[in-house]
């Protein structure tokens, strides 16, 4: 964020890692959310959930914590205009992946979504506008399946 001139605007940064429990998730979460809206920005304001790909941690069961905050705040972040980017990968991501997009879908609030099949860094450059969101498919887009499938 820093490298492209968005560190003055930097909120908050923050890291969990170790296979936290659905409710360590959830009470983190609970806490960042709650610092994101206390005030409001004429702007709006980006929340990203990314990481590498996880080498143990279950990212469905820590989907489950994050997912339940966003649910028990989904007016207060619709009401600051919170758009949501996620990057994950690891062990049971296309679960994790999934519950969050039925999230979306069941909430109404503007979750962008992406696996492995793109890169970690390029989240930033697209929650700051930056880059064209239609040259970055989601996760659950039919390109990568397709694209997978003319590889064989």
């Amino acid at each position: 964020i820093s490298d492209f001139g968005f560190g003055h605007e930097l909120a908050n940064y923050g890291e969990y890692s170790g296979a936290p429990s659905a409710d360590h998730t959830f009470q983190y979460a609970k806490t960042i959310i709650n610092l994101m809206t206390k005030e409001k920005d004429p702007k709006g304001k980006v929340l990203i959930i990314g990481g590498g790909i996880a080498n143990f941690t279950d990212v469905a069961a820590t989907f489950t914590g994050l997912i339940k905050a966003l649910v028990n705040f989904q007016h207060e972040l619709k009401a600051h205009h919170v758009q949501i980017w996620v990057r994950r990968a690891g062990p049971n991501y296309q679960k994790g992946l999934r519950m969050m997009r039925e999230t979306m879908q069941e909430t109404g609030l503007p979750i962008h979504i992406y696996g492995p099949e793109t890169h970690i860094t390029a989240i930033v450059p697209l929650a700051l506008g930056m880059e064209k969101v239609e040259d970055f498919p989601e996760f659950d887009d039919p390109i990568h399946s397709q694209a997978q499938f003319s590889k064989r």
